[in-house]
């Protein structure tokens, strides 16, 4: 008595071998994608031309740019074109600077990002930490300008 049933049909040989080949179509047909670049860039930007403007729709920019960071420091930085946004966790220098073309209609010149740690805070006896976040500097070509902090 075969524990793992040592005998066999004839039948399940010929659909053992039936589906290995079914098997190796469908890896090759995966293989046939492209380049990394056609992987990177498609179906997330896409660029249109409305009355001579080039209209830039990134799909993921509502996600990434979670909102522009109003501080002392970050007013004295938008003199020298540079602006600072709270992004998402996730995010990264790319996705950051599409997602600024598609928003604001401004190419980014140079994007840094810098994980914040959250502050550690306590109220009464119960002590916590605040959420890591990151935040991106925006830094665009002289003569451009996001309006941000007008009215603040």
């Amino acid at each position: 008595m075969a524990l793992f049933g040592s005998k066999k049909n004839k039948e399940d040989d010929k659909t053992a071998k039936s589906d290995s080949s079914e098997k190796k179509v469908v890896k090759e047909e995966k293989k046939d994608t492209g380049s990394m670049k056609d992987l990177y860039s498609e179906g997330v930007a896409k660029t249109e031309t409305k009355k001579g403007k080039k209209v830039v729709k990134f799909s993921e920019a509502s996600k990434l740019l979670i909102r522009p960071l109003v501080t002392e420091k970050a007013t004295t930085l938008a003199a020298s074109s540079k602006y600072v946004f709270v992004v998402d966790k996730k995010a990264n220098k790319i996705g950051v600077a599409k997602a600024i073309e598609a928003v604001y209609g401004v190419k980014a010149e140079g994007v840094n990002i810098v994980n914040m740690k959250g502050k550690r805070v306590s109220r009464g006896k119960v002590r916590g930490q605040r959420k890591d976040w990151k935040k991106a500097i925006v830094t665009l070509a002289k003569g451009e300008t996001i309006a941000i902090y007008e009215g603040v």
